[in-house]
């Protein structure tokens, strides 16, 4: 079955550009040129990715990231024209999975995509998702590293397992104890820390210097999203 990409721009060229290339490779695809019109489609049917323009009308890319966020970990690939730091970061703190920056080269969007639907096959297909010399099973729940088996807690893997399934992603504290301690802990923020710190002592080879899990300074944590 194709796959099936929201296309979310209010300048109708390149949407038009976007869709007639993107079909040429196979993929199917849907067009919204505002905040609202895309959340209505993207909830009105299945799709498989979202490339998803930061300045729209009505509702910001922003917003719209975020409401998807709420509902779908669907891949989210925001576009912006304005290349400043801050949109980049926002994009990804609020649930995005890449950026790119207007005028952007219509092959290396193609790249993008297949990057992104490459590691998103090798999850639903296999149930294990291989990142430089690790392998990380979701049936079982092991983790193995230059294949020998790493023991980690329960809550342990579960970080290791959102930050893999979201790589690139930066994750605040807060966050963090949203999607993996749920409402099981009322404490404060500073457990991720530690937990971040005895997961790294793990996987790591050199925790002062990770190849896995970096910190995004004042923001949170992310998982590398080199191949």
């Amino acid at each position: 079955m194709a796959k099936r990409i929201l296309l979310v721009d209010d300048e109708p060229l390149i949407i038009k550009g976007l869709k007639y290339t993107l079909e040429q490779d196979g993929y199917e695809t849907e067009s919204a040129f505002d905040g609202e019109e895309a959340l209505s489609k993207f909830f009105a049917s299945e799709f498989d990715l979202v490339l998803l323009d930061v300045m729209l009308p009505k509702m910001d890319g922003i917003t719209v990231c975020q409401r998807i966020r709420e509902h779908s970990n669907v891949p989210i690939i925001m576009l912006t024209a304005k290349g400043e730091d801050m949109d980049k970061i926002l994009g990804l703190e609020y649930g995005a999975d890449d950026y790119m920056t207007k005028p952007f080269n219509i092959l290396e969007v193609k790249a993008r995509i297949k990057t992104i639907m490459r590691r998103m096959n090798s999850v639903e297909s296999h149930g294990i998702i291989k990142i430089h010399d690790m392998e990380i099973n979701s049936t079982n729940r092991v983790v193995t590293l230059r294949g020998k088996e790493v023991r980690l807690t329960a809550k342990e893997f579960d970080l290791l397992y959102m930050f893999a399934t979201n790589r690139g992603r930066v994750f605040s504290r807060e966050q963090m104890l949203e999607t993996v301690w749920k409402y099981d802990y009322t404490g404060d923020a500073r457990t991720v820390d530690v937990h971040i710190r005895r997961l790294r002592e793990k996987i790591e080879s050199d925790p002062a210097h990770p190849e896995y899990i970096y910190t995004k300074w004042g923001v949170g944590y992310y998982f590398t999203d080199k191949d």
